[in-house]
């Protein structure tokens, strides 16, 4: 499967999606910058800065300081994938950034999206 084209799309193009998603569930914007914080260890400015500067996604997870050690805890489908499963590294980071605001979404508590 090519997936240079999801790796080209700026991550500025798919946040709001993410925003709205959550929001349209009763969760909020600072919440979904909590789960982007967690699983790249970005800070608000660094974020931002991706945002305005239209990073791709391919490039958004290579400058990451850090993907968080828990994230073999994410478990399930997403997009009919088993996250785990997935090969590709970077697609597998897109996938659990996707399932995480999935699961934001579905009203999960924090605690449990951020594998506390």
């Amino acid at each position: 499967m090519d997936n240079s084209r999801v790796y080209r799309m700026s991550f500025a193009s798919v946040y709001p999606l993410y925003i709205n998603k959550a929001e349209r569930k009763g969760r909020t914007k600072a919440e979904v910058d909590d789960i982007i914080f967690w699983l790249t260890g970005y800070d608000k400015q660094t974020l931002q800065k991706h945002i305005d500067d239209k990073t791709d996604f391919e490039t958004f997870f290579a400058q990451a300081p850090q993907i968080n050690p828990n994230v073999s805890k994410i478990t399930g489908v997403i997009c009919g994938y088993r996250v785990e499963e997935i090969e590709d590294k970077l697609m597998q980071q897109i996938r659990y950034l996707d399932k995480l605001i999935d699961e934001l979404a579905k009203g999960r508590t924090m605690d449990k999206i951020l594998r506390k």
